[in-house]
């Protein structure tokens, strides 16, 4: 644990790491100071990444339906069937599963700075070639390049803030960066109404601006990244050699170091044969389906509820603002209480009641319905922060973090299929019950992990106090 001094008394401390023994004073203002030079750095470049990044893989939803009405949108002008834009959502999704690990393993190869900017380049060149598709064929390849180039960054984001900061500091920073999916959602619905009325401008249809418009920051902020993202503290030039012996000797006992070694084939045996860590990745399994099947299919939904291609994109933005909240505060509050899996498993049963009443209500009751969206998001999106944050805080050997987080997010790659296709085209009328099922029970399934794991820890942590050991686990 950090010392703490309530009336910011100095307090020498001895660090010695594999090079030197050095001495400093270190007070509780200086490691708060730290904390906030750190944050701006780090935490709103990430989020505004992951907006950017989720942005550009969700905004095909708003394609599929913009401009509808005249025929003018995704679908109608690549000639695709409901079951062929399923298949080139999936195809995104089993590329994004396979690249995760081997993502990592480049980021801390070549650098956190340098291999997300490379990534962000391609990714945004990739969206704006969607716009130039004209078949089924072009579409779903493109779509899984996108997989590809994306798999990397919300793995590499996560383990970059391993680098930084402690394991009960993660998931309210990693819910600031998260959050900025529920963003996108909302921003891609404002942008993707406005953008609507450029329909047939210079000839494009708005589906195609939408591709060019959306992908292009991508490109000219991966030459920002490339230059700003901070890579460890070790080689900070912002920080002064007194913060880097802090942030050091913070996470002297925990967290990742830029200085470590490669990951050694026996530490990923032993990381491959925790079966703990499998029960968190099943968790994570089942909170991906709601997650990527809203990301996808919200504009979908929304116009079930009676509205038009434009008011359907524009009708987005409330779910996903009010996600943007409860995520924040929950994951605040998971960090503030120590207390991940409680948080994570109450998000997802209140996810669940909302996709549960969705599903019994009748198909016209529009207005309860669209209430019912908004407490189905919240509740899935804020139940993923504090589960990224829970399993991070139980890994013990920093070499292996890259490898751990990257497993974590890659077991949301088959969640995420289930997600493609539970929306049936030929349900809207009904009100999709087979997605708000499944969802439902998926997530019901995730609450009932997150709270028998935290049991599982209470015993673990229980069972070494009384042979005199240090409590470990962090529940």
């Amino acid at each position: 644990m950090m010392p703490t001094n309530l009336h910011n008394k100095k307090t020498a401390i001895d660090y010695k790491d594999a090079d030197s023994a050095t001495s400093y004073v270190y007070d509780d203002a200086a490691e708060k100071a730290l904390l906030r030079k750190q944050d701006i750095r780090i935490v709103p470049l990430s989020a505004a990444i992951c907006l950017l990044a989720n942005l550009d893989r969700s905004n095909i939803g708003n394609a599929k339906i913009l401009n509808s009405e005249t025929h003018n949108d995704l679908l109608s002008e690549t000639h695709m069937t409901n079951l062929q834009y399923t298949i080139a959502l999936m195809v995104f999704l089993v590329a994004y599963a396979g690249f995760e690990v081997p993502s990592n393993y480049l980021l801390k190869r070549l650098s956190p700075s340098r291999w997300i900017a490379f990534l962000m380049l391609v990714w945004g060149g990739l969206t704006m070639g969607l716009g130039g598709t004209h078949t089924y064929a072009e579409v779903a390849a493109v779509r899984f390049l996108l997989g590809v180039f994306e798999a990397g960054l919300f793995p590499g984001l996560i383990y970059l803030l391993t680098f930084w900061y402690r394991p009960e500091e993660r998931s309210v920073r990693v819910a600031f960066i998260l959050a900025s999916a529920t963003l996108a959602g909302a921003f891609g619905g404002a942008i993707a109404y406005g953008v609507g009325h450029m329909n047939r401008a210079n000839g494009l249809s708005a589906w195609r601006w939408l591709f060019i418009l959306e992908g292009l920051p991508s490109c000219l902020s991966s030459i920002l990244v490339f230059f700003i993202l901070p890579n460890y503290p070790e080689t900070a030039h912002w920080l002064s050699e007194h913060e880097k012996k802090l942030a050091a000797y913070r996470l002297k006992d925990q967290g990742s170091k830029g200085n470590s070694k490669a990951l050694t084939w026996e530490e990923t045996k032993d990381t491959l044969k925790d079966w703990r860590l499998y029960a968190h990745y099943v968790v994570y399994f089942g909170v991906s389906p709601p997650f990527s099947s809203l990301s996808l299919f919200t504009p979908s939904i929304v116009a079930g509820l009676g509205f038009t291609s434009l008011q359907a994109n524009l009708m987005t933005v409330p779910p996903y603002a009010v996600a943007y909240v409860v995520t924040l505060l929950t994951s605040w509050s998971a960090d503030r209480n120590n207390s991940r899996g409680l948080h994570a498993g109450i998000a997802c049963l209140v996810g669940a009641a909302g996709f549960m009443a969705s599903a019994l209500l009748p198909a016209d009751a529009y207005a309860h319905r669209y209430g019912c969206l908004i407490v189905g998001a919240a509740g899935s999106f804020a139940s993923v922060p504090p589960l990224v944050g829970w399993i991070t805080s139980n890994v013990f050997t920093t070499s292996a973090a890259g490898l751990v987080i990257a497993l974590n997010v890659s077991f949301t790659g088959p969640g995420q299929m289930v997600g493609v296709w539970i929306y049936k085209a030929d349900e809207a009328t009904k009100g999709y019950p087979t997605g708000h099922w499944t969802n439902c029970a998926l997530l019901l399934f995730s609450a009932i992990g997150c709270f028998g794991l935290t049991m599982y820890y209470r015993r673990l942590n229980s069972a070494l106090g009384r042979r005199g050991e240090v409590q470990r686990y962090r529940y």
